[in-house]
């Protein structure tokens, strides 16, 4: 074996978003590609040589042959020591957990997350660092300017290393250890939650969970936690089997891709409790018998429920969501006298905060919530925090969320995406919005008027450092809001987002429809962006 040095010339388009470098499959399988994004990391990491690594991906189209080319290279940059998951699968949160688990330098996760796969669909390269959460700006930042000037990469001329085998290996003088993907994941599982009382349920007679891992990762570790630890029914996972292009469909966990879990939940016999999460297993979906619950609902009754979970039963030090999720955890922190953070769209945002310890949930409208148990969301912990409260209260999911209304006052609430939108004309739009700022403010809008528009900007009150350009926020006199956002998430032009929210104090309209109930909001988004007009789109892609 020897290492061989590799002549190359930088790509231009090698900048990380919020959650990595993604692209679709076809521009990673680009020759030298992957290798030029992969040294730029390694380059670009003071310390890194003889230290650990943790490896995985989601199982999508890829994976297994990134997996060998940046096992090789990590030989060849003097790594000491990698952890990859068996078939090198390893979800985003076990990777997190792993990587804290080992004191590790840091990690490397393959996947696009909720993004299709196969030949055709994305493929995508994050980085995390030793907090085991998605590494902050100055660090992508300095791995975009090492791509930019890269000229050559290093790789060891091996075999491959069989990674469908649990054991040690040698590759050089590097260690390679393939390890159970999901045996750590499942220890921290068991130190939060009461395992005892969520199996009682399940296995009482009188209660039926269907858990949709949507031909992803979270596969295997649902069997292991929910059929083959806490006694659910063989068969409560469906799409268990995690596939390369996720069975052709679209792994996001929402009421569109998650067709097959949404038919069987509003039917006439529906399990009691249903669960989906996405590629990588960060995001969840929660739905009761004909009933679901939006991300932001999910997040305040976790929140107002922590104390019935025995890895929260001391209390919370504060919660934190994105700038456009509801409001509603906000009325629960505030009934339990805790600080409430307000951060921009993008998990890494709440890293420092968790570091600092100044929180302990946190949560995005997108269908992430997680705690400071690992740095990055966690679906499969979302759904067990919801076992452990059903479990306590001997509820179903519909009547604690209308409890939970009847207390703190219901946040109408939803999300409108128009994906695959000309880039340019996305751009007009946003700047058509923001170029009405000066003129907005007391402007009346049928029952609606407006108090203020901005641009949304963060300062993080742990370092100091400023976000700015988070966000166009259209926000009303009685607290309702219109949120305009790009999302950085997609390979195929541009997804605009629209978020609406409205509070409703009155028990008596809680069982209004959303959609119906926000169709004010609606209408003045469409007047104050034209979107019609900049997207071609009669209507939203998609609607949660």
């Amino acid at each position: 074996m020897s290492i061989q040095v590799v002549l190359t010339q930088p790509f231009t388009d090698q900048k990380p978003g919020t959650s990595g470098l993604r692209k679709p499959v076809r521009v990673f399988q680009q020759p030298n590609y992957l290798e030029n994004f992969i040294q730029s990391i390694f380059d670009s990491q003071e310390g890194i040589g003889g230290k650990t690594l943790v490896l995985g991906g989601d199982g999508r189209y890829y994976n297994r042959q990134a997996i060998q080319t940046i096992l090789k290279m990590a030989a060849a940059n003097g790594i000491g020591r990698v952890l990859v998951g068996c078939g090198g699968l390893l979800s985003t949160p076990a990777t997190s957990c792993i990587i804290r688990e080992n004191k590790a330098y840091g990690g490397i996760i393959l996947s696009a997350s909720h993004n299709p796969g196969g030949p055709d669909g994305d493929f995508g390269v994050k980085f995390n660092i030793s907090n085991g959460g998605p590494a902050p700006e100055k660090v992508t930042e300095a791995i975009y300017a090492r791509s930019r000037e890269i000229q050559r990469y290093q790789i060891l001329q091996a075999a491959d290393v069989n990674i469908d085998r649990i054991g040690s290996f040698k590759l050089g003088t590097m260690d390679v250890e393939v390890m159970d993907p999901v045996a750590s994941y499942l220890k921290l599982m068991e130190s939060l939650f009461d395992f005892d009382r969520i199996k009682d349920l399940l296995t009482s007679g009188n209660f039926s969970m269907c858990m949709d891992s949507m031909h992803a990762v979270t596969g295997p570790y649902a069997k292991r936690i929910f059929e083959e630890t806490l006694g659910a029914q063989p068969g409560t996972v469906i799409n268990g089997e995690p596939l390369e292009d996720f069975g052709g469909g679209h792994p996001d966990p929402n009421l569109v891709y998650a067709k097959a879990l949404v038919e069987k939940m509003f039917a006439d016999e529906a399990p009691d409790f249903g669960a989906a999460s996405d590629g990588d297993g960060d995001r969840n979906m929660i739905l009761g018998r004909k009933f679901f619950v939006t991300p932001s609902d999910s997040l305040a009754i976790l929140t107002a429920n922590a104390h019935l979970v025995p890895g929260y039963k001391d209390g919370l030090k504060g919660v934190a969501r994105s700038m456009p999720t509801s409001s509603a955890v906000d009325r629960v922190a505030q009934k339990l006298g805790i600080d409430c953070y307000e951060t921009p769209t993008g998990w890494k945002f709440f890293g420092n905060l968790l570091d600092a310890d100044k929180v302990t949930l946190c949560g995005e409208e997108s269908f992430g919530t997680g705690s400071n148990h690992i740095r990055e969301k966690d679906g499969l912990w979302a759904i067990l925090f919801w076992l452990n409260i059903i479990a306590v209260r001997r509820q179903s999911v519909e009547e604690i969320v209308k409890a939970h209304w009847q207390e703190y006052g219901r946040n109408f609430y939803s999300r409108h995406d128009y994906e695959e939108v000309d880039p340019t004309r996305a751009a007009e739009l946003v700047e058509y919005v923001r170029s009405q700022f000066s003129s907005l403010p007391g402007r009346q809008f049928g029952k609606y008027t407006v108090a203020l528009a901005d641009d949304f900007c963060y300062t993080d009150p742990v370092d100091g450092s400023v976000s700015k350009n988070q966000g166009l926020r259209i926000v009303f006199t009685d607290g309702s809001r219109i949120v305009f956002r790009l999302s950085g998430t997609g390979t195929k032009g541009a997804t605009i987002r629209v978020y609406l929210e409205s509070y409703e104090p009155d028990a008596n309209k809680h069982h209004l429809d959303t959609q119906l109930a926000l169709k004010h909001l609606i209408a003045i988004a469409e007047e104050i962006a034209q979107i019609k007009k900049f997207t071609g789109m009669d209507a939203p892609t998609v609607i949660t």
